[in-house]
Parts: C-alpha cells; structure tokens; sequence
C-alpha cells in the first residue's frame, strides 16, 4: 500500500515551503515516526515524519519550492526492512608489477627527452577572483529565513521615518534585588530571575503612559493596542528570531522568565512555530549579552517601536551632586516618527528609566 506524504499546514500566514534537507534518500526504508525531510519556511524551519513504515520514494529535490498540500513523495509499506548483509571478504591484493629495467644511457634514451619535454602542458593558473569554487572564499545559498529577515529590514529602513532616541539607566537597584532574591527565586518557580523580566514590566509600565508607542499605522489610520503582547528577540545559528509573550500585562516576573526560557530553547532547538512568532505589539533586543555598548535598533514592522538593550557598565556619574561608581545601561529606543514624536519617545525612555532605577514603582503601577 502506497501511503502518500504532504506538506502540512504551518499556519494561516505560510503558503509554501522549502525542501532543505532530505534525511532519506529514495529507496531507504523508514520507520512510522522517524524524520524523512526538513522544510524550511519563512519563519521556521519544521521536520517531516515517516506517516508509516516502508520504502520512501521522494518526487521533490533539496531547493524546490513546494505548496501546502502538496505531495512530495510516498512510502510504500509493503516493502520489507532490509536483512544486515555479511561482511564482504577481504580485498586480495595484486601481486606489485615487475620492475622495468632501467633506462639506456645511450643515445636513443635522449632523443626523446625534447619531445617529452614539450608534451608537457603547464597548467593554467585561475585568477584570483570570488568564484564558486575560489579558494579565497565560499559561497552558501541565504536560508529562507535570512532571506526574510533581509527583506523586513529593508521594508523597515525604507517604509518607516525611523529615528533613535538614548537614555542611561543606573542598573543599582535591579541588580540588588536579583543579588538578594536569586536564589529563592529559583528555589519557588524554577526559573532564574533575569534582567528581561524587570524590562518586560518596565516596558509595560511605560506602554501604558505613551499609548502611542504600542500601536501601528493602517493606511490612514492608526491602530492603538489594549494588550501588551512583547517580542523578544532571541539570537539562532539560523538567524533572529522574536517570539511574543501574550498578554504581558496578566503575567508575573516568574512566568515571564519561564516563558523567555522556553521560547529561547525551542528557537536554538529549531521546534519554534509559527504561533509563537505571530503578533506583537512590541519588541525589545538585548545586544548586551554579546557586548554591545549601545546600538540603533531597527524597527519589527508594523510594530512602531523597539527597545535596544546593552551592556551594564561601572561608569562614574554624579548622584547628590556626587561622583559615585555605578552599574549603568544604555538604551535606545528607535521608533517611526510618522506616528510617535519626539516627545512620546523621550517621555517613555524616562518612565522605563524611573521604574528600573526604583522598582517599588513597577508594584504600584506609577
């Protein structure tokens, strides 16, 4: 019986996919369950599996673009698992040929050498140039994924009135409280306590002052969002990803650092979906964990906003008039001046900055 393999549904937003890798070449036996194929899409890469055990036939190649529903092979289930074949026996070595008498010294040995000579051709050497086989560099195909990351960027760089806005946050009070509550933290919910939580309310907070900043524009008109569903940026060998937490505003600390710590797993382990990129109302990246001391994020469109967080660095600045030593953090805020102003963004870096440098705030809601 010929069981028959389709594409699957990835989501209302995907229409097509591409083969990336084919983990069974035809004419492999398979097993119910076991991986075939690995198709990569605009946003996730997902992996196939065997619908039964048989032989898999494979109608598609690695590169081709196929379509939901589409079929791309079959498995034919009568086929039997191949028996293990002895080992084959041991290559007999040829006995090595006679040696050849040496060469005459006499004339007729060098009458030919000219000749010889001559029939030797010098191989051309290549230029040196960016080919597909040059030495000096290689090429790969961009993912799809890469792909679209390039391409939003470029919609955000040239459909967006994108400016950048800074402010420093001292960092004293955050890092004394995760100092302090680490441990029993960890201890109750299982879950580190990091900084992005303490962003994630903050942002919230500030969302809530500047309503502006959550919102997107539709044609004309300007669409403002009730809830606060936040995208984190997470860093994959495949490229950036950003999964959104729903609802920020109904969650607590514990289960923003578990919902980060199960999106960062599944975005490194490829097992992402679509579901878990879908939305957003907000974005914030954290260029900090590589060293970044401060950087003009860009844009996740239609979002109209971004917060760029970065290093924590022991820096001298003035409090009570003064000079102290304290952990301090730049941040940038690069937003689409179309709808937002310079004052919103100002405004709202100065909220963000006033709950993080006194958390007390983020519990009364100021």
């Amino acid at each position: 019986m010929k069981v028959d393999i389709k594409i699957p549904s990835m989501g209302e937003s995907v229409a097509e996919a591409t083969i990336s890798n084919i983990l069974k070449a035809t004419g492999s036996f398979v097993k119910v369950d076991e991986e075939i194929i690995e198709l990569e899409t605009d946003k996730v890469n997902q992996a196939l599996y065997a619908p039964q055990s048989g032989q898999v036939t494979w109608n598609v190649n690695v590169g081709q673009v196929v379509t939901i529903g589409q079929v791309i092979g079959s498995v034919e289930t009568t086929a039997q698992a191949p028996t293990p074949s002895a080992p084959p026996p041991p290559e007999q070595k040829a006995p090595p040929p006679p040696s050849s008498p040496p060469p005459s010294s006499g004339p007729s040995a060098r009458e030919g050498i000219p000749e010889f000579v001559a029939s030797i051709k010098t191989p051309a050497l290549p230029p040196t140039q960016i080919t597909k086989t040059s030495p000096h560099a290689t090429r790969k195909k961009m993912s799809g994924l890469r792909k679209v990351i390039a391409q939003k960027l470029v919609e955000a760089k040239n459909t967006t009135a994108m400016l950048t806005t800074f402010n420093e946050i001292d960092m004293s009070a955050v890092i004394e409280i995760r100092a302090r509550e680490k441990d029993n933290f960890f201890k109750k919910h299982g879950a580190k306590l990091g900084f992005m939580s303490f962003f994630v309310k903050g942002v919230i907070a500030a969302l809530k002052a500047i309503p502006q900043i959550n919102a997107f524009l539709e044609g004309d008109e300007i669409v403002t969002f009730n809830t606060y569903d936040i995208g984190v940026a997470v860093s994959t060998d495949r490229g950036l990803m950003v999964p959104v937490i729903k609802q920020c505003e109904m969650l607590n600390f514990a289960q923003i650092e578990l919902a980060i710590e199960s999106f960062s797993k599944k975005a490194r382990e490829g097992t992402i979906s679509v579901d878990d990129l879908r939305g957003g109302t907000f974005t914030i990246t954290n260029g900090g964990v590589f060293g970044s001391l401060l950087s003009t994020p860009i844009l996740n469109p239609p979002q109209s906003a971004i917060l760029g967080m970065h290093s924590i660095v022991k820096r001298p600045v003035v409090v009570n008039d003064e000079i102290v030593i304290r952990p301090m953090m730049y941040v940038a805020l690069s937003y689409d001046h179309r709808i937002v102003d310079g004052k919103e963004a100002v405004l709202f870096l100065v909220h963000l900055k006033q709950a993080l440098e006194d958390p007390s705030r983020l519990l009364l809601d100021l």
